[in-house]
């Protein structure tokens, strides 16, 4: 598995590379020039959906628990940071926002539950932006294969988390660790099914609270919509406007690339690709379009190489904190 990462990796890189030197890498370089200062606007504008995000997050925890927003979005931002330069595909965020809310000492099955379900709700709105950014580019630019493509990815992409929130509703936690258990046949996989049962059922819990679950879809929704505003800003300080509709047709099909090509670590060269043949649909030079992919990689690596240190100076601490044992009155984390 890490050779077959690796080596997307490295055919990423050079996918990268060879774009550049085939559109010109000056006129590449120019382009990302001239959006100058700029930048620093384009870099902040990611800041508001991850924060956002991150605070719609705090609707799938218990009213009587403890929700504080800025330690759930310094998870958030740590989470990012993972998704995005590290070969987690797209759900080390996840494992990592959870176990850094287990060590502030919140009970696992809480977290656990409030995360998946949260990933499930992130996976379902994408597809549904995705879905907006297919019905303008039919609206805008007809009818084509890209449309076509996108909408049958949609659909595969609708039943596969549709049967995915079946196996929650379950309980496919316990259902996989019990598989494991039988197995191994390890006595820690088997004290482990009780714990796995009772996130199934903090899970199942979860899906019923109606209102949490959709405000925290639409807030969810709303933060992929203002990503676009990276790519309306950068075109802007490039002296190349674009409408709000182009911006959300690019961002929305771009996430949905990423998202199928979640095997190749940080989507490295399929990005760049996607961005090529998607500009060109909306008017935008090849040299513009690896532009804007590489501004997006710019951003990535300031705000996701802060994230990553923050997690290991976490970890750091936890690792060299004093153990303590839990009292009587204490309740456990999991």
């Amino acid at each position: 598995m890490r050779v077959a990462g690796f080596s997307a990796l490295i055919a990423g890189i050079g996918a990268i590379i060879a774009l550049v030197l085939y559109q010109g890498a000056g006129d590449v370089a120019a382009a990302i020039a001239a959006v100058g200062w700029g930048l620093v606007f384009v870099i902040l504008s990611r800041l508001l959906p991850i924060a956002l995000d991150g605070y719609v997050w705090r609707f799938l925890f218990p009213k009587d628990a403890p929700r504080p927003v800025l330690l759930l979005l310094w998870a958030r931002w740590i989470g990012e940071g993972v998704n995005t330069l590290m070969p987690a595909f797209q759900v080390g965020g996840a494992l990592v926002r959870t176990r850094l809310l287990v060590l502030h000492r919140f009970p696992g099955r809480i977290v656990g539950a409030s995360v998946v379900v949260d990933l499930t709700l992130s996976t379902l709105t994408q597809l549904l932006f995705t879905l907006v950014g297919v019905g303008l580019l039919l609206a805008h630019y007809g009818n084509n294969d890209i449309a076509k493509g996108a909408g049958a990815g949609v659909g595969l992409g609708l039943l596969l988390v549709i049967g995915f929130c079946v196996f929650q509703h379950r309980g496919l936690f316990g259902f996989l660790v019990g598989l494991v258990s039988r197995v191994s046949k390890g006595r820690d996989w088997v004290s482990a099914v009780g714990g796995a049962a009772a996130l199934d059922e903090a899970i199942r819990d979860l899906y019923r609270r109606r209102w949490a679950l959709t405000l925290n879809a639409a807030g969810q929704m709303l933060a992929w919509a203002l990503g676009a505003a990276e790519i309306w800003l950068a075109l802007y300080f490039m002296d190349i406007p674009v409408t709000i509709a182009d911006a959300l047709l690019l961002e929305s099909l771009i996430l949905a690339v990423r998202a199928a090509a979640f095997f190749v670590p940080g989507a490295l060269g399929v990005q760049e690709g996607a961005f090529v043949l998607l500009g060109a649909v909306v008017g935008l030079g090849p040299e513009v379009a690896l532009a804007l992919s590489l501004i997006k990689r710019v951003r990535e690596l300031v705000i996701g190489a802060p994230a990553l240190l923050a997690w290991q100076i976490a970890e750091g601490r936890n690792f060299f904190a004093p153990r303590r044992a839990t009292t009587p009155t204490e309740k456990p984390l999991v």
